[in-house]
């Protein structure tokens, strides 16, 4: 293994709190993570080197903002304040905006195509792939809809990634309906059941769907401390879905 490959994976394993250095911020181990790909290796090549914890939540915040990367330019607003919508996603320190927009800009002007991206991403999470990649996409879905639009393309781009990902149309109608404003809101959608599903099961759906939702069951995927906020706006989609059922029910 190429010798930057492995002093980048020892500072990020070092500096996460495992050893007696102090915690850094997560974009600070983004550029240590992105300073062992050698020169002319595209971004997408990072994903290999960052599989397991705590370097998973390196993984994820570099998987969103270049996946996010990607979708700007599918949407043709690649002028769009990249920070901002980041925002939606990642708590942010004044001093680390930087970093995060150098990361952005590497993968926007990336060779690779997102396709790429998506196939890596999905291989580094191996078969533990239906939350995490849950996750990512609904990050995806928060930037997407920072600027206040959800353009075509944005869609026809988040429903290949989804696809690469694995995850079926059902999965993905019911993210999309979490998200979108102005998308089908069908509460059913939304908890992934039907309409013709058991009150019994349907409980069961919304209970499961709460605890993965937890900030702690998110950080247990890899998700980082920084992207927990990704819960609030899901949550309250679930839990508005449950409600809307149990007074149908009730009617």
């Amino acid at each position: 293994m190429d010798g930057s490959r492995t002093d980048a994976k020892t500072a990020l394993t070092s500096r996460d709190g495992l050893g007696k250095n102090a915690p850094m911020s997560i974009w600070t181990r983004i550029t240590d993570a992105l300073s062992s790909l050698t020169a002319g290796e595209s971004l997408s090549e990072v994903f290999a080197n960052l599989r397991t914890p705590p370097e998973r939540s390196v993984a994820f915040a570099i998987a969103v903002i270049a996946l996010g990367a990607k979708m700007a330019k599918a949407d043709g607003q690649v002028t769009r304040d990249e920070v901002t919508a980041f925002r939606e996603v990642f708590t942010i320190p004044p001093g680390e905006e930087k970093n995060a927009g150098k990361l952005f800009n590497l993968a926007r002007t990336d060779v690779a195509g997102f396709e790429d991206y998506a196939y890596k991403i999905k291989a580094m999470y191996g078969d533990d792939v239906a939350a995490p990649l849950c996750d990512l996409i609904e990050g995806l879905f928060h930037i997407a809809l920072a600027d206040g639009y959800y353009h075509p393309n944005e869609d026809a781009f988040l429903t290949r990634v989804a696809e690469i990902f694995g995850l079926d149309d059902a999965r993905f109608k019911s993210l999309r309906a979490q998200f979108v404003p102005d998308a089908e809101r069908d509460p059913y959608d939304v908890l992934g059941v039907s309409a013709d599903t058991s009150m019994e099961d349907i409980r069961k759906a919304w209970r499961k769907l709460v605890r993965e939702t937890h900030p702690d069951q998110m950080i247990a995927r890899g998700v980082p401390e920084e992207a927990v906020k990704l819960a609030e706006k899901k949550m309250v989609a679930i839990n508005r879905a449950w409600d809307e059922i149990n007074e149908r029910g009730a009617a």
